[in-house]
């Protein structure tokens, strides 16, 4: 009987691939006697509530306190969710889980008073406060909640708010159990025959396949089984879509957009000159997937057919150890300080490297401000997991620099700034893979790699804002989020982007099920503006300008010491104008004029 090749279960994975949650608790016992400390510092917490407008010293004091105990629940989810993630199957973790994310909305509800009650002070005494030496460190902290002082309801609103916390999350995690642990996928087949059990890491392997027959099978049989589901998934999806327009409606939003940018301080501009400058440049995306069709020999270009190699079996191929010395060379550019904390995440698992049975899907760099920054992989021996690992990688270093030199208030960063500091590395190794590759075929997988993820990260990551942003007024207008409205508005979007070169199949209609990014509230768009704020910064630090590298690493640094479009003004890139999109835009055209090239001298 032929063997099909299983995945690994989690005991079967070997140590050294796994991360080493001890450095978070040493164990069980040490999560559960800190769960419950916690659980008696939170009701504790109600009696700073009414105290902050007694004194500048009052309070310092009531922040100190609150910002502490999100401090230590934040360390107890990092352990909960990541023995979680690394196998979703485990009920004794996800009970975890649960506890902490129960802990996590009472935390939320008896906190609520915070805002509203620094709202309360009268703003020329507030303003006198911040003078003194006891809140300097609380200057732009305090200066982020006036702000928003409009947008914030009173004390006991925005306790209820809290409180629902748990409630309000159920979408969430629904999708995330079912799309991770519930959905059962059947046994599908390699060019050479191989069966395998179809997984999100073997999709999209397979979609590599240099078979046309092997694409379009896995392609077919994914969303046959997604399929299935869609209106499970579409009463999720509209839930998580009623959930951001309903609080951005109490908190006086004109909309769930503006609330979401707001929390950053992210002109809605920003968001639109992307999405016009995106839609204006339509017309590389389509030159290139054209180009796809006839170097593929293709007589119909289908979705399937837009992820494999266009120079044959791909002559690049990493194992994980590999990988490490390939990225560590590639980051060797931002200096010796930087490389030495990619070395320590490299060589003290912290990095969480298999696939197994019941672990989420994709990658994700994780942690908290008293825990290492751990990475989550699903590692395949290819390029694309290489660019993942850096892609983490800079995640991982930038939360390094950015707790290592900030204080708790300021120990993290938004979204916004975050995926600057991953796809630059990204970028990095694009630049250092071509400066050492010289073999045609290489240089021109390499590059063939490059115009892939520029579609992948600006183009389909800005459809995926469109529809996004699209779902979200129509719900506002009172129109229900059905599976057949939002797939027929997919569908229509998909076929504006890709053009008449390619195959429209019905299927990728449903790719809106799997998507879990649309329920992190606006999230995707800040991927497609990173990726163009990147290249930029890249540019800079490979050609040596002057402070650029310096500069960079002051941007890691910065956290949230600051609003983000002031951290990457002062990083040398104005993100409220298009010029830096239309950079990036120009490095593409480049690329694919090299890459046609290459291809034609090839052929």
């Amino acid at each position: 009987m032929e063997e099909i090749k299983q995945l690994p279960t989690r005991a079967e994975v070997p140590p050294e691939l796994t991360w080493d949650l001890t450095k978070v608790f040493v164990d069980d016992q040490a999560f559960e006697s800190t769960l419950k400390n916690v659980q008696k510092i939170n009701e504790k917490i109600k009696t700073v509530k009414g105290t902050l407008a007694q004194s500048a010293e009052s309070l310092k004091s009531g922040i100190d306190r609150v910002l502490d105990l999100y401090r230590q629940i934040e360390k107890l989810y990092v352990y909960a969710s990541m023995k979680s993630d690394q196998d979703t199957t485990n009920n004794h973790y996800q009970a975890y889980q649960a506890q902490v994310e129960s802990l996590l909305a009472q935390i939320n509800a008896n906190t609520a008073f915070l805002e509203p009650e620094i709202l309360a002070i009268k703003p020329e005494i507030l303003l006198q406060w911040q003078k003194e030496p006891v809140l300097q460190k609380y200057q732009h902290f305090l200066d982020n909640i006036t702000i928003n002082r409009q947008h914030v309801l009173d004390t006991a609103s925005e306790a209820l708010i809290s409180a629902a916390g748990d409630i309000l999350n159920t979408a969430s995690n629904v999708f995330n159990v079912l799309d991770n642990s519930d959905l059962q996928f059947p046994i599908v087949k390699d060019e050479k025959g191989q069966k395998y059990q179809l997984s999100d890491g073997v999709y999209s392997r397979l979609l590599e396949s240099l078979s046309p027959q092997v694409r379009q099978e896995a392609f077919k049989t994914l969303y046959q089984v997604y399929g299935q589901f869609k209106n499970t998934f579409a009463a999720t999806l509209a839930s998580e879509v009623k959930k951001n327009n309903y609080l951005a409606q109490v908190h006086h939003y004109s909309s769930a957009q503006e609330r979401a940018l707001s929390s950053s301080q992210i002109p809605i501009s920003v968001y639109d000159n992307l999405v016009t400058e995106v839609n204006d440049h339509l017309d590389l995306l389509q030159q290139y997937v054209a180009l796809r069709k006839q170097i593929l020999k293709l007589p119909e270009l289908h979705m399937y057919d837009l992820y494999t190699p266009l120079v044959g079996q791909p002559p690049l191929t990493y194992t994980f150890e590999g990988a490490k010395e390939v990225a560590l060379a590639a980051l060797a550019v931002l200096g010796n300080d930087y490389s030495s904390h990619v070395k320590e995440i490299f060589n003290n698992r912290y990095l969480d490297v298999m696939e197994n049975q019941g672990k989420v899907s994709g990658a994700y760099s994780g942690g908290s401000y008293d825990t290492p920054p751990y990475e989550l992989l699903n590692w395949q021996d290819n390029l694309d997991n290489l660019y993942t690992l850096v892609h983490e990688t800079g995640h991982s270093v930038h939360s390094w620099y950015t707790r290592h030199y900030q204080p708790y208030v300021y120990g993290d960063y938004p979204i916004f700034i975050a995926e600057i500091a991953s796809t630059t590395n990204e970028n990095l190794l694009t630049e250092y893979l071509l400066k050492t590759q010289t073999d045609p075929k290489v240089r021109a997988y390499v590059l063939n790699y490059y115009l892939d993820g520029f579609k992948g990260t600006v183009y389909r990551q800005t459809q995926f804002a469109q529809f996004e942003h699209y779902i979200h007024q129509a719900a506002a207008e009172g129109k229900a989020l059905t599976a057949e409205f939002m797939s027929a508005y997919y569908g229509k979007l998909n076929a504006h982007y890709y053009g008449d070169e390619v195959v429209n199949d019905p299927e990728i209609a449903w790719e809106w099920t799997r998507i879990p990014h649309f329920y992190m509230n606006y999230y995707v768009y800040q991927y497609a503006t990173g990726f163009a704020a990147a290249s930029y910064l890249s540019t800079q630090i490979i050609q040596q300008k002057s402070q650029a590298c310096s500069n960079y690493l002051h941007y890691l640094q910065a956290g949230s010491s600051a609003y983000p479009i002031e951290i990457m003004q002062q990083a040398g890139v104005d993100m409220t104008k298009s010029d830096y999109l239309r950079s990036a835009f120009t490095v593409f055209k480049q690329r694919l004029e090299e890459f046609t090239a290459i291809m034609t001298q090839l052929d």
